[in-house]
């Protein structure tokens, strides 16, 4: 009888310690990083089950308790559901996974947090060798459309497989949280914070905050801080693309985002009129002044479709004014990225919450909308 309980115990060990292998892959899908390695895991547990003769594989009862990073974590089913998965998985026996679920001491929680921090310890996209591309959108004036391509060509990255994050760095006029109907704060752990995921997309706005019905009264030094706290307060990750929603005009936030993203890359956003146009180019010769690279210009609202005739509401030509304008004065080659329809769509899909280039399921859809704004999103990664 007591050969039989060592062998049983030999057994359960070695189930336990091959589920503790397959746990190390299951990644924390806020903080990128394995359960085990953050410690999570607590501890597994495989207890023989009784079976019949008829049965070819041995039955387990598997008790794994975990311990989130916070009570109520938003994402705990998707950690559970993964981890059940990885036990089930299990080829050489039939195992039943039963997780406990409990939350970190206040001691632990600071350990792991402190931990991340001093791994990073400062803004992760200024670093040497960062893969993540940054790319600021700009626009010389309010009204163009800005925050619209900045949120529909996050999702449109995101769609396409990207891990993609954008901050709504229009302090004073933040829509993005709207546009992917966003309505919770951000997870604070212990001072830094996970951004909000919608839609595929990793999203930090001071609309998350305050509310959409307040005012914000900050001048230059706060601006330049908030942008600073929104890259080092924030667990990102490693991002493949990072987009930013800039106010409009060249004020602080863009000489900001310049001196903190060195390597970010501008893109004007402007519609086809003079009066938009003129501005616009404004907007590029930022980079006259500070060290960023124009990328291109996207034009907005270029047509409306009616009857199968394109109807050129806002007159023609804006980018392509932009365009050579800024090729002229910077003394490259400052492309016409993409010129854009004007959709009403574009209007009432993100009044309910979702980009217009996503359908109900989170897909590309099939509009000629969308499908520019994949070429946008292509052209901008080649």
């Amino acid at each position: 009888m007591t050969e039989v309980r060592a062998d049983e115990e030999a057994v359960s060990q070695s189930i336990e310690q091959h589920l503790y292998q397959r746990l190390s892959k299951v990644i924390d899908p806020e903080l990128g990083r394995s359960i085990t390695d953050m410690g999570m895991i607590v501890s597994i547990e495989a207890v023989p089950r009784a079976q019949s003769d008829e049965d070819s594989l041995a039955a387990y009862d598997v008790v794994v308790q975990v311990e989130l990073t916070v009570k109520g974590c938003p994402l705990s089913e998707t950690i559970t559901n993964q981890i059940k998965g990885a036990v089930a998985s299990y080829p050489d026996a039939r195992l039943t996974p039963h997780i406990e679920v409990s939350s970190m001491s206040k001691e632990k929680l600071s350990h792991l947090v402190e931990g991340l921090k001093e791994a990073r310890r400062t803004n992760p996209f200024s670093k040497k060798g960062v893969k993540t591309r940054i790319f600021a959108i700009a626009s010389g004036k309010g009204g163009v459309g800005k925050s619209s391509v900045t949120a529909n060509l996050a999702a449109a990255f995101a769609a396409l497989g990207y891990d993609t994050a954008a901050i709504d760095a229009d302090i004073y006029g933040f829509s993005l949280p709207g546009i992917f109907g966003v309505h919770t704060q951000p997870t604070n752990l212990n001072g830094m914070l996970m951004p909000v995921t919608a839609w595929g997309v990793k999203l930090m706005s001071i609309g998350m905050f305050t509310g959409a019905d307040r005012a914000i009264l900050w001048r230059g030094p706060r601006l330049q801080r908030s942008l600073e706290q929104f890259l080092s307060d924030v667990w990102w990750g490693e991002p493949d693309v990072l987009l930013l929603d800039l106010a409009p005009g060249t004020g602080d936030m863009a000489i900001s985002v310049a001196q903190t993203l060195p390597n970010a890359e501008l893109v004007v956003v402007t519609t086809p009129q003079p009066s938009a146009s003129d501005v616009a180019v404004r907007a590029g010769l930022v980079a006259l002044q500070v060290p960023m690279k124009v990328r291109g210009v996207v034009e907005n609202m270029s047509w409306f479709d009616h009857d199968g005739e394109h109807l050129h509401i806002f007159g023609e030509g804006g980018g392509e004014r932009v365009s050579e304008r800024l090729s002229e004065a910077l003394h490259y080659e400052v492309p016409l990225l993409a010129q854009l329809p004007l959709e009403t769509d574009m209007r009432t899909t993100a009044e309910s919450g979702r980009p217009v280039v996503l359908n109900d399921e989170g897909a590309l859809d099939s509009s000629e909308l969308a499908r520019s704004f994949t070429k946008l999103a292509k052209s901008l990664m080649s």
